[in-house]
């Protein structure tokens, strides 16, 4: 048998395969350097994006605020203005009730009684007055408590001057309805 040396093409052979080898490794090393620069640039762009977007967002709640303020601010100024006009509608529709109430008063008023001084300190009418009578000063208080304009009559105070009662009286307005004025 002829003898064969084989030696050099076996190193051949592993020298192709070792540069093979290596060439497979620097490949793959580049590949997974080259994948994972892609996925960060990725990761970057998707993060700039979002935060981009957040920007925007920010950005209308912010112009959303300022309207929701202004529009806190509108709704203060609207109630302060219906408070203003209920106002002036109270006042407008009490003017008549002023004529009323001194109508009134001088109707309930009783023969042989005389006002000497009349207050009004908010919903409260103050008497001052005489009467020849203690039962003029009663039948006062019954008309006045009769009366659909004025709440019960206090009597506060009744005394003997010369041939006359003084007396002080406090009575609370109403304010009735239409149908019960007329």
């Amino acid at each position: 048998m002829a003898k064969i040396n084989l030696r050099a093409w076996r190193e051949e052979r592993a020298a192709q395969r070792q540069k093979q080898f290596m060439v497979n490794v620097l490949s793959s090393a580049f590949l997974a350097v080259s994948v994972v620069l892609l996925v960060g640039f990725y990761f970057d762009f998707q993060t700039d994006r979002q935060r981009i977007r957040n920007n925007y967002l920010n950005s209308e709640i912010a112009q959303l605020d300022v309207q929701l303020a202004e529009i806190k601010e509108l709704n203060l100024k609207r109630a302060r203005l219906t408070d203003r006009l209920k106002a002036i509608q109270d006042l407008q529709s009490s003017r008549p009730l002023i004529v009323r109430n001194f109508d009134e008063l001088v109707r309930v008023q009783p023969d042989g009684v005389l006002y000497s001084s009349l207050s009004r300190t908010g919903d409260v009418i103050t008497l001052d007055g005489r009467a020849q009578k203690s039962a003029d000063v009663s039948s006062l208080m019954r008309q006045i408590y009769a009366s659909v304009w004025f709440g019960e009559p206090n009597l506060t105070k009744v005394a003997n001057a010369d041939s006359m009662k003084d007396f002080n009286l406090t009575v609370p307005v109403l304010k009735p309805e239409l149908s019960e004025a007329n």
